[in-house]
């Protein structure tokens, strides 16, 4: 049986194509010829398809087209801040000191979940990496933050996770600790932010030039922080001003049409030989922190507030940077007198680890939105002194850099008459300095 096929049936078109092979086989083709036929059937295919074409190419240069216009917009900031810090580092050479100057980028830090964000990038943190990319991971890293890997206590493969990693522990005898029972050493690695002994009613630290913040706030309204009252404090000069006022009179209509006056409370003042030293640490640099001194714990107190980066531009814009922060303050007495340690908290992870409280969490979802929550306080009461560190004693654990702020009391000369003597304590270390564990940031003598 034979079937008669229509040449020009679509779904047969391969047929005329065998039945005219022998012509291409017989004539050599032109070259030209190909080429022309290619155009043609390009020409064909997009008249075919103009409209799905044109909808098609618009999306094509959309998506390359914002791409380089983020990259365009994010290399012109990271240009302005470096700018901006080539002025910082110029004034500093000249002994100029930036002050306190908020910025956008401030005011847009404000509205992140920087909270929620640094639990997700936590979690990331924490995934096991494998064996094989571990070290890969590791000394990339230790290049981009300028880690010394030489004192790693392990070896990199057996660090599961990036978290793992940030927490390391060190060799034995890398961080040699001073024995020394009249000195002070430092709790963690780190840069020297600033120091001094605190003077000022309200007990103020220079969070930067123009701007201070409270102690008692950052350690908490129940701290027992050793202030004088303000009234002690303004005795001589409000036995002035009370002589003073004797002598001025107001007649009735002043006192009926004035507004009723509330006398602002006068700040207590910090007792003599209270000092503070603020020392921030990097993300490359050794995360735990030791115990200064021998000292005996009595108070622990968590502050779960914001995770604003703690670096040297944040403290420039935000206001109120460390007390604003989360962070773990722990208050004690010492053979000088007063001791606390304030870990604060940053953006990224935002976890501390107390080894002396290992079910101590931090970062944890807020209970209540929108709303302050006062700090969870716990009172170590073991054996009735508290809880003991050793001097040099591993004490807590930052997941990423962060900064500590200590405040001590410390002798000095009991009368504010007399000059400075050699019993006076005195710091050893100068503003930008970079300091290590076990090395001493002051020394008095007997």
């Amino acid at each position: 049986m034979k079937f008669r096929v229509h040449r020009r049936f679509p779904a047969f078109n391969h047929l005329n194509r065998f039945s005219n092979l022998n012509v291409f086989q017989s004539h050599r083709i032109n070259p030209s010829f190909l080429k022309k036929l290619h155009t043609s059937f390009s020409t064909k295919a997009s008249l075919n398809d103009g409209h799905n074409s044109s909808s098609s190419n618009g999306n094509t240069f959309l998506l390359p087209g914002a791409t380089v216009a983020t990259i365009l917009m994010f290399g012109a900031l990271h240009a302005r801040r470096l700018y901006d810090d080539r002025k910082v580092e110029e004034a500093k050479e000249r002994g100029i000191e930036p002050g306190f100057q908020p910025d956008a980028k401030a005011s847009f830090l404000n509205i992140l979940p920087l909270r929620t964000i640094s639990r997700i990038w936590g979690s990331l943190m924490s995934v096991e990496l494998p064996v094989q990319m571990r070290p890969y991971v590791y000394k990339a890293w230790a290049r981009a933050f300028h880690s010394n890997l030489e004192e790693v206590a392990l070896p990199l493969e057996e660090y599961p996770s990036m978290r793992d990693f940030f927490s390391r522990g060190l060799r034995e005898g890398c961080r040699p600790i001073d024995n020394d029972p009249q000195c002070l050493i430092s709790p963690v690695d780190g840069i020297v932010v600033r120091f001094g002994e605190l003077k000022e009613p309200g007990a103020m630290i220079e969070q930067v030039k123009g701007f201070s913040y409270s102690v008692s706030t950052l350690l908490g309204l129940n701290s027992f922080l050793p202030m004088v009252s303000g009234k002690d404090v303004v005795q001589k000069n409000g036995e002035v001003e009370d002589s003073h006022k004797d002598q001025i009179k107001k007649s009735w209509w002043r006192v009926s049409l004035s507004s009723p006056k509330i006398q602002d409370p006068i700040p207590a003042s910090p007792m003599k030989g209270l000092f503070y030293c603020v020392l921030y640490l990097s993300p490359g640099d050794y995360h735990r922190v030791h115990s200064p001194v021998d000292w005996n714990v009595l108070v622990r107190r968590h502050f779960s507030g914001r995770l604003f980066p703690v670096n040297e531009r944040a403290t420039k814009t935000i206001r109120n940077l460390y007390t604003e922060n989360e962070r773990i303050v722990l208050e004690g007495q010492w053979q000088q007198g007063y001791l606390a340690l304030a870990a604060i908290g940053a953006t990224n992870i935002g976890s501390i680890e107390l080894y002396i409280e290992p079910e101590l969490r931090t970062n944890r979802p807020s209970k209540k939105f929108l709303q302050f929550e006062p700090p969870e306080e716990r009172i170590y009461e073991r054996e009735g002194v508290g809880f003991m560190v050793k001097k040099g004693e591993e004490v807590a654990a930052f997941n990423m850099g962060s900064t500590v702020v200590l405040v001590f009391q410390a002798p000095v000369a009991k009368s504010s008459k007399d000059k400075a003597s050699s019993t006076d304590f005195r710091f050893n270390i100068n503003r930008g300095d970079r300091i290590r564990v076990g090395e001493a940031l002051g020394r008095w003598k007997d």
